[in-house]
């Protein structure tokens, strides 16, 4: 005899399960989709090859190619010799719509 609780406990699991398979699977696809990404070139094409992409963007690339710092380079502090840079941050902010109800933005 299988009682009401443990129905809903297993009906619960059950359905948590299934929503962390579906968030797993949907993120499994955005990493497959990095993963096979073209390997573009930093050099005087870049520029022609993104404009005559559609929407003027490239969706998913890994540039290669030397950068130099705007400033000084960042050293690791953890692994002697490594130095990176940080990239040009874009903000982009959504239109906000004053909420009288939740007196919010």
């Amino acid at each position: 005899p299988i009682t009401p609780g443990e129905l809903l406990c297993l009906g619960s699991s059950l359905a948590f399960s299934g929503l962390f398979y579906y968030i797993h699977r949907k993120k499994a696809r955005v990493v497959s989709r990095i993963q096979e990404a073209p390997k573009l070139q930093v050099d005087d094409d870049l520029p022609a090859l993104v404009s005559a992409a559609e929407g003027r963007c490239l969706p998913y690339v890994a540039l290669e190619g030397i950068v130099l710092p705007a400033r000084a380079a960042l050293t690791s502090h953890y692994h002697e010799g490594l130095q990176g840079v940080i990239q040009k941050l874009l903000l982009r902010e959504h239109r906000l719509i004053w909420n009288s109800l939740a007196q919010c933005w």
